[in-house]
């Protein structure tokens, strides 16, 4: 038998309007927010700013977008899906076959740091679209309201999300639509940013500027959600992301250039102590500003929480992570749940903001872990590309490119790393050595397995099965075998059978599983011996 997935989830993958608004609920979240605190950051970076830097900012920030989440993400690696599925252990599993054994260090790296990234996100996006409040009442608490918000999105998820979640795509709409049309209203006041659209400032501002390694630090927060859309991409399918991406890029391109347009003409007033996210809103709007963001980050946490119960359940199955309880709250393929996964990230998160009890301090952790991510993904992709018979001097080029642009990012997040960057790097290698070790032992300990022909045995089981003497032990016997071959069976499930106090039953089973590439493939064989 085969069963494929449902035809619900098949029919979001096509491109319609459903499909687009579903994966703007979906799949931006992380990206969406990202203008809550990218300016602060590289404002933070420059106190004393001019307009040169701000245009030379907001261009690094254009071409960043275009290069890493466009044409690495949205045009290339959408096309490099394991039957419908992204993300990189996904990737991974198109090439686990290659003889570069190796490869699986690069997997279990990228994903590690992944993971690390989702302990972070949803407390920084939550930290930022709460510091709002601040502009209207200076003195609120944020932090237990912070706390408060991320213990409530962690606790929900036991229950699932399925209702809440159809609301996601209409809000996230609306998000996208406030992002583009404050950008707007602002660019007026300062048309003059759209030069910013020419590379050329962004490398004069990398060129001439002493601390150029701190501002890519702060420009790379742009495109930290990038990884998401690839990871994303069983649940939307490619043609819905590649098109909404369109829309949601304008939008936040006309956000930095409104923040952008804003500081320039507020050059030389106190612009550290306001979030340029929440200076560009009209002074009455504030409020439905911050529970927009509010909103936008709860998104965001949420759908970086499904994203990580999937990470996990992809490691369970190519043998990166021990086994775990895994329930599913939604009849919804794909729809899952892990207990001891969403209370460790929530204690990550909840670490999180304990440590650094501000968005600012954040930033300085943030951005570190996921170019490790995207670098390991550039180099599985490099093999990808090689395996569809791309020639070797392109496959030489795009990873020239892409390894450049991101080692570069790399080494400027770098100096953030006694600032907060230690945080990330540091959940990442727990994680990224638990997988390693898990997978070499597992594959160590499968050479030990002794197996015998089961056929050799038959006999006496049937006589064990036929003797009324030997008390009946149970109706069906099942046994988990790890031996692909049917007609061989482990030495120790036959002991068990029958050596000292036989087994008696009606019915014995030796169940094997294999997990295919085939992420919507449910098969079963039965042979009886």
């Amino acid at each position: 038998m085969t069963c494929n997935g449902s035809s619900h989830k098949s029919s979001l993958k096509q491109l319609s309007f459903t499909g687009l608004l579903v994966t703007i609920g979906i799949v931006f979240g992380d990206i969406g927010t990202s203008p809550l605190y990218v300016m602060k950051a590289i404002v933070g970076v420059n106190p004393y700013f001019d307009a040169d830097y701000i245009t030379g900012a907001i261009s690094c920030i254009i071409w960043t977008l275009t290069l890493q989440t466009t044409i690495k993400y949205v045009w290339l690696a959408l096309r490099a899906d394991n039957k419908g599925e992204g993300g990189i252990l996904a990737l991974f599993s198109l090439l686990r076959r290659l003889p570069k054994k190796w490869l699986y260090i690069v997997a279990a790296v990228g994903a590690a740091a992944l993971i690390a990234d989702g302990v972070i996100t949803p407390a920084i996006t939550v930290t930022s679209a709460i510091e709002g409040l601040r502009i209207i009442t200076p003195t609120v608490p944020v932090t237990p309201v912070v706390l408060a918000i991320i213990i409530s999105i962690f606790i929900v998820q036991q229950a699932g999300t399925e209702k809440i979640g159809n609301y996601f795509g209409p809000f996230m709409l609306a998000w996208f639509l406030m992002l583009g049309i404050l950008g707007l209203m602002n660019l007026s006041a300062y048309p003059v940013i759209l030069k910013a659209f020419n590379p050329w400032y962004a490398v004069k501002l990398l060129l001439y500027s002493p601390g150029w390694f701190l501002i890519l630090g702060a420009v790379f927060l742009c495109t930290t959600g990038a990884e998401a859309l690839y990871s994303d991409l069983g649940h939307c399918g490619k043609k819905n992301i590649s098109v909404s991406w369109i829309f949601v890029k304008a939008t936040l391109i006309l956000n930095y250039l409104g923040q952008g347009a804003w500081l320039i003409t507020n050059i030389g007033h106190d612009t550290l102590q306001i979030n340029p996210f929440y200076a560009i809103m009209p002074s009455g709007f504030t409020l439905i500003g911050v529970i927009m963001s509010t909103g936008a980050a709860i998104i965001a946490s949420q759908a970086l929480l499904s994203g990580s119960f999937t990470i996990f359940s992809e490691a369970i199955n190519l043998g990166f992570w021990p086994r775990l309880k895994i329930a599913y709250p939604s009849i919804e393929k794909g729809r899952l749940y892990i207990p001891s996964v969403n209370w460790a990230l929530l204690a990550g998160c909840l670490l999180t903001v304990a440590i650094f009890r501000d968005s600012g301090r954040m930033e300085a952790a943030y951005g570190l872990a996921i170019t490790i991510t995207m670098l390991m993904t550039t180099i599985l992709l490099t093999f990808w590309l090689r395996k569809h018979g791309i020639s070797k001097i392109l496959c030489g080029i795009f990873i020239v490119v892409f390894a450049t642009v991101e080692g570069i990012f790399f080494i400027a997040n770098l100096f953030k790393f006694t600032h907060g960057g230690w945080y990330s790097l540091f959940i990442a290698a727990i994680i990224a050595a638990i997988m390693i070790i898990w997978r070499n032992s597992t594959l160590k300990r499968a050479k030990f397995i002794e197996l015998r022909p089961i056929h050799d045995y038959t006999g006496l089981i049937s006589a064990i099965k036929s003797d009324n003497e030997i008390p009946k032990f149970s109706s069906n016997l099942v046994y988990l075998s790890r031996s692909s071959n049917k007609s061989m069976i482990e030495s120790k499930l036959i002991y068990s059978i029958i050596n000292k106090q036989p087994k008696r039953a009606d019915h014995y089973w030796f169940i094997h599983i294999d997990h295919v590439d085939d992420p919507d493939a449910l098969e079963y064989e039965t042979s009886i011996i």
